[in-house]
């Protein structure tokens, strides 16, 4: 019994070791290291369902930028679907804001006419409304019982000066021509004009109706004076604008105000005038964003000599804004993704690499450049949408590292060459959203089948930022059924169009290779 409880202990203990010897090849080994890593990535569809059904806690991550690869196209399609090329350039740039303005009176130019007395209105002079006054012009006449009690004083202030001033008793004089300068200062206060009081000391009479004149030039766009009319101080008879400066009210979008400064040249054309341009300068910018279209007001004041630009006129506003020094591109040559911006670098040859950039803000039909791109590079500036659906597919198909030049060609030669063809079926027909079984039949140029080989379907659908969804992927490796039928199963996540690649591989060398596209029933 002892030998045999020390012949178990043994064993035990050998097969423990080799356990663990085992286990340590097989961590330390690469090959099963990426057999594992490889089996992972293949066997896990990063897809929002797949998150769904797993039962995650965690919300449905963003799409992620679909990967790209460098693409090599011949002449002949290259002038198929219209690919135009740019250069970067480094230069100054000028951004030019497009706008809607209105013209309104310069408020710093705009008086109000008010008495300082009360009285009734006899005679208008300024009858209507936008009639042209000039400085010293007649507006109205008044008869108001308080300046003639002031006028009589004064003529009495007058008359008691002249008879007093050689009185001998002490203070008489002196009051005398206080009281007269007093009635001086009142008439003066009440903005009685300089000609009425020399007319009393001419005439030495009062005179009922006191003619009230223009203190400034322009055009009246308020009148309230009638004749026979009582008015009071607070009464506002009249408004008078200079319309020799004229303000324009136009409206900028908040992405844009923050390149418009105090002081920036502006210019205005309007429909009534045209081939005419009026220039003026920003002169405030409003500190608040309007909540409903998201704009912020900005006064241009304009130089109005011949009177051309009217209050309430509707004008178009352009206002270039000088932005320094910049590496720019055509804003045609960005491809937006939604997360990205990408631009297709031109190597020559047809041989095109897509680029991450950084953008700055668009100026006019280009691009300030921040980072990704130096002067003088050629970017691709048209046809940027079927570009990175090439791009995609390449990427798709595992070309992740650019393609050495002359692939183009090889992938032909590759294709003439082929031993083999390629016959693919579904089932269901076609096939639909969700799981399917995909059956290739591989054979011979001359017609018999072909076993053994490794056969990959790969299916790629490319990404749809416009709609949020990322690209999707699916690889189905097939398994020899014999006769050269080879199947698999594989789920399509979502219907429509679907890019498939099929690679028929048999020692080492390709056997064939094939490209279609399948298009699935089904919604998103």
């Amino acid at each position: 019994m002892k030998d045999y409880r020390t012949a178990f202990v043994t064993t035990l203990a050998i097969a423990v070791g080799l356990a663990t010897a085992l286990a340590f090849v097989a961590w330390r080994s690469p090959w099963l290291r990426r057999r594992a890593r490889s089996s992972q990535a293949v066997q896990a569809p990063a897809t929002p369902a797949t998150a769904r059904q797993s039962g995650s806690p965690s919300a449905t991550p963003p799409p992620a930028q679909a990967p790209l690869a460098a693409v090599e196209l011949s002449p002949q399609r290259l002038q198929r679907i219209g690919v135009k090329v740019g250069t970067v350039q480094f230069k100054p740039v000028f951004n030019t804001i497009r706008t809607a303005g209105n013209v309104d009176v310069d408020e710093q130019l705009l008086s109000y006419i008010q008495l300082r007395f009360a009285g009734w209105i006899q005679h208008v002079f300024a009858n209507y409304t936008y009639q042209y006054i000039r400085q010293g012009q007649p507006l109205l006449t008044i008869y108001s019982p308080e300046l003639v009690t002031a006028e009589q004083e004064y003529l009495i202030a007058r008359q008691n000066q002249s008879l007093l001033t050689t009185s001998s008793v002490p203070g008489v004089a002196s009051g005398a021509t206080s009281l007269f300068t007093a009635a001086v200062e009142r008439l003066k206060q009440w903005q009685i004009p300089t000609r009425e009081i020399q007319r009393l000391e001419t005439t030495g009479k009062v005179l009922r109706a006191l003619e009230i004149d223009a203190p400034v030039s322009g055009f009246i766009t308020e009148r309230n004076a009638l004749p026979q009319m009582y008015v009071r101080p607070e009464t506002r008879l009249y408004a008078i604008a200079n319309l020799s400066t004229v303000w324009v009210y136009a409206h900028v979008f908040q992405n844009q105000i923050g390149q418009v400064r105090r002081g920036d040249p502006a210019s205005v054309t309007v429909d009534a005038y045209p081939g005419r341009t009026f220039y003026g300068r920003v002169d405030y910018i409003w500190p608040a964003v309007d909540e409903a279209t998201r704009t912020v007001k900005v006064r241009l004041v304009f130089p109005n000599p011949d009177l051309k630009l009217m209050p309430g006129m509707f004008v178009n506003v352009m206002m270039r804004i000088p932005l320094g020094r910049h590496l720019v591109i055509p804003a045609s040559g960005v491809f937006q993704t939604g997360t990205h911006n990408i631009v297709f670098i031109d190597r020559g040859g047809g041989y095109l690499e897509p680029r991450n950039v950084e953008l700055g803000p668009q100026a006019g039909n280009e691009y300030i450049v921040l980072k990704g791109l130096k002067p003088g590079e050629r970017i691709v500036t048209s046809a940027n949408f079927l570009i990175d659906s090439e791009s995609q597919l390449q990427a798709a198909l595992g070309s992740f590292m650019p393609p050495p030049p002359g692939a183009g060609a090889a992938a032909a030669m590759n294709a003439a060459r082929a031993r083999a063809s390629i016959e693919l079926t579904t089932t269901p027909s076609p096939p639909q959203k969700g799981s399917n079984l995909f059956r290739v039949k591989l054979t011979s140029s001359d017609g018999k089948p072909i076993d053994g080989a490794q056969v990959t379907l790969t299916l790629f659908m490319p990404a749809m930022p416009a709609m949020g969804m990322a690209a999707m992927r699916v690889v189905v490796p097939l398994a020899d059924k014999g006769g050269g039928i080879y199947e698999g199963n594989g789920t399509l996540t979502s219907g429509g169009t679907w890019q498939v690649s099929i690679v028929a591989i048999k020692g080492g060398e390709t056997l064939a290779a094939k490209q279609l596209t399948l298009t699935a029933p089904g919604g998103m």
